[in-house]
């Protein structure tokens, strides 16, 4: 049995490391070996990006082709038809589908492809007046976190006068919207429900959220169509670079290490292909792992280099300055202020790519909270729900060869006896605690949104 301490390894920064790996890595049987995957254009698709790019694909025997898609919807999409084989998806994506939120599929998911990324960005004009409403962010570098405090007076003077201020996020199930909705009602501004007519989210809510695809996010920011939106990577770094807004919290102070993006496929393609799916997994592992590879100084070593292969057009197609901003353990919240973040983006320690229930549960939590799931569930109904979206088993097969082969240790994953639930944390914003073995209790302990009976 091995030791139940969590562990974050120090990996080493020798190249030769991966390149034997390349040359050692038992591959599968696998059913089909051309693939394609889709992606959008943000920083977190990188270990999609790097198992192709690297070689740590091929190694598996796999043929992949990564393919930008416009948006979350066509991608999801082209998933469920076949058109793609798999893809880089929100981690609400998987979930929705399954109890059937907008589009009906049975999506399931062997990896969480990172933690963290996202931030809240507010406009130049919206900035200055949360400035003038709290003195102490009359600074060139504020203390942080901001709260939404000092955006609550601007939100209902506009409401007063019949306006309600618009914002924007990602799609509606994604962790973009749950984590601005949260930053919200954490300062008492109703964010709006969901309800059996309105889809959009607006019932009842002091803003209008509305969903804008990410890289066209600075531009509604710049137009005024937007004075606030929550996105990933680079997209909040642009409006810095460019001068247009400000972003005033990222989603690791809201809701420290939380679960951003998931690799997900059909149900029906994991049962038809199972040793391509671990094999694929196998390759993200690695994936996952140089990324956040580190020197005996914890200094990230292959960052730079990401960043290069993300600023490609076929990738992110974001300049490299722009992304390396965020990638590299840096966040700038304003020209003048910026900050170490070496958590903004994790893509492997902390047993991140493990794909946890209590993950998958917070969503539903979240969904539920907001009006997307309509009626009441019993506890039992959110952990059966992600049990049967999460595939920790293929994980652990995926794991468990590449520890023979000499690519990871048993400390780089969960013990054996480990029940897929994270410790209870009230590391969030407003300081609540969540404990994903109680979904129920969690929901009624926030003061907004919807209440169930335990």
């Amino acid at each position: 049995m091995r030791k139940t301490t969590k562990r974050i390894g120090m990996f080493s920064a020798a190249v030769g490391m991966f390149s034997a790996s390349l040359v050692s890595a038992e591959q599968l049987d696998v059913e089909k070996s051309s693939l394609k995957f889709g992606f959008i254009k943000l920083t977190d698709c990188a270990p999609i990006v790097i198992a192709k790019e690297k070689g740590f694909f091929e190694a598996e025997g796999l043929q992949v082709e990564v393919i930008a898609q416009p948006n979350w919807k066509q991608l999801l999409d082209n998933v469920i038809t076949g058109e793609l084989d798999g893809a880089h998806m929100l981690s609400g994506q998987p979930i929705a589908a399954t109890i059937g939120f907008g589009t009906k599929a049975h999506i399931v998911t062997p990896y969480t492809l990172d933690l963290n990324g996202n931030a809240i960005t507010v406009s130049n004009a919206i900035w200055e007046g949360m400035q003038e409403n709290d003195e102490k962010l009359q600074s060139d570098t504020p203390p942080h976190p901001i709260t939404a405090d000092s955006l609550k007076p601007i939100v209902m003077e506009a409401k007063e006068e019949g306006k309600k201020l618009p914002m924007g996020m990602v799609f509606p199930v994604s962790t973009h919207n749950y984590e601005f909705r949260y930053w919200l009602a954490a300062s008492g501004i109703h964010p709006g429900m969901y309800t059996s007519t309105d889809l959009k989210g607006f019932t009842d809510g002091d803003i209008e959220l509305s969903t804008t695809p990410p890289p066209q996010m600075p531009a509604t920011l710049e137009s005024g169509k937007n004075v606030a939106y929550c996105v990933g990577e680079p997209w909040n770094q642009q409006a810095v670079a460019k001068g247009i807004g400000v972003p005033v919290v990222t989603n690791y102070d809201i809701w420290k290490n939380n679960p951003e993006k998931v690799f997900g496929v059909t149900k029906a393609w994991s049962d038809e292909n199972p040793q391509t799916l671990i094999a694929v997994t196998k390759a993200l592992i690695k994936a996952g792992k140089w990324l956040d590879a580190t020197d005996d100084k914890g200094q990230l070593v292959n960052r730079d280099e990401a960043c290069r292969i993300l600023s490609q057009k076929n990738y992110v197609g974001a300049d490299f300055d722009v992304i390396k901003n965020s990638m590299t353990g840096f966040f700038f919240f304003q020209k003048t202020d910026k900050r170490p973040l070496p958590d903004f983006n994790v893509f492997f320690k902390y047993h991140c790519s493990y794909p946890h229930y209590s993950d998958g549960i917070w969503f539903l939590t979240q969904m539920r909270r907001w009006g997307q799931i309509t009626e009441a569930k019993p506890a039992s109904w959110y952990h059966e729900t992600a049990k049967s979206v999460y595939l920790p088993e293929v994980y652990r097969k995926a794991a468990d060869m590449l520890v023979e082969e000499g690519d990871l240790t048993e400390e780089d994953y969960p013990v054996l006896d480990y029940d897929g639930y994270k410790i209870p944390t009230a590391d969030f914003i407003d300081g609540v605690m969540y404990d994903g073995k109680e979904p129920i209790k969690y929901l009624n302990s926030h003061k907004i949104g919807n209440k169930d009976p335990e």
